[in-house]
């Protein structure tokens, strides 16, 4: 599921320009973003890549940080693959190891999607699970020594859901914060992509999704099938005013599908993964300077123990 976002917002479907030799990583399951980490750094950036030694190193050189690309699977038109968020996160995560070394997580698809459960392909799980099971990881990643836990979102129905489950990081004392991607508007990048547009509507395995995926895993996309189906907004809740409905998405795009997916080019899709990499880039430096926010966490929590205790700034 896809809500309506600027340019920017929308590339957490993560989108730096790949030669011709990024066919054949590619096909390989390996990332160039990825091999130029490990050379830099003699540490691959992928969590699962790593020995027990190398991962004590990959925790000291991280300043111990680490992202966990949360995607989901799901119907992205007729010609994208189901786990076209996946893919997408994890390849902008691994790009911007590439430029500011960290740790990424394995493909994380335990989110939000019940607004797609009647397309084929589907996995939902229930709303405990989604929850627990990403703090038991975040939980675990700490015990593990990472105490900057980086969450990139790689699927529009998550945006709640993580920007809910940060919020309740404050339920209970922890030694360690979590952080959520959140790019700002750029007029640049803006501009950027407004000069390539070919299409308005857009908003899941439209134009910039597709261009995505031509950009890093052309193996997966079927371009022959993207006018298969019809990608166009049924407002079908037109005549709704002032309320939200969980069943919007449903409403208006029963194929699953938002946009015109044939209109996608591999020259977009490098762009965009180009220039969010090196946003993404931007957040782990700031994250690993961050020393404010574990701060006033444990001043949070301490005062939270004892509320009638706590002074008022005049």
């Amino acid at each position: 599921m896809e809500k309506e976002m600027s340019p920017m917002k929308r590339l957490f479907k993560p989108l730096v320009i790949l030669s011709a030799a990024a066919a054949v990583f590619g096909l390989a399951g390996i990332s160039l973003a990825q091999e130029a980490a490990k050379a830099a750094s003699g540490l691959s950036a992928r969590y699962e890549e790593l020995t027990s030694p190398d991962f004590i190193q990959a925790v000291a050189k991280s300043g111990g940080t680490c992202i966990i690309p949360v995607g989901i699977l799901e119907k992205h038109g007729p010609h994208l693959p189901l786990g076209t968020d996946l893919l997408d996160c994890r390849e902008l995560s691994l790009r911007a190891a590439a430029k500011e070394y960290t740790i990424v997580f394995p493909q994380y698809y335990f989110g939000q999607i019940f607004e797609a459960k009647h397309q084929p392909g589907t996995i939902a799980y229930s709303t405990h699970l989604m929850l627990d099971l990403l703090q038991e990881t975040c939980d675990e990643l700490s015990r593990n020594g990472i105490k900057k836990i980086i969450l990139v979102n790689g699927h529009g129905g998550n945006e709640q859901f993580l920007q809910y489950f940060c919020q309740v990081q404050l339920a209970v004392k922890k030694g360690y914060a979590v952080y959520l991607y959140d790019p700002s508007d750029d007029t640049y990048v803006a501009d950027a992509l407004k000069k390539m547009r070919k299409t308005v509507l857009d908003g899941h395995a439209g134009e910039e999704e597709t261009s995505s995926m031509l950009a890093h895993r052309p193996d997966l996309v079927h371009m022959d099938r993207a006018d298969d189906e019809s990608g166009e907004d049924e407002k079908r809740l037109a005549g709704l005013k002032h309320a939200y409905t969980g069943i919007w998405w449903y409403a208006s795009q029963p194929n699953h599908y938002r946009g015109y997916g044939a209109a996608g080019n591999k020259e977009m899709g490098e762009t965009m993964l180009n220039l969010e990499s090196g946003v993404l880039a931007e957040m782990i430096r700031s994250v690993k300077a961050d020393t404010k926010t574990l701060e006033l966490q444990k001043m949070f929590f301490e005062s939270s123990d004892k509320p009638l205790e706590t002074k008022q700034k005049k």
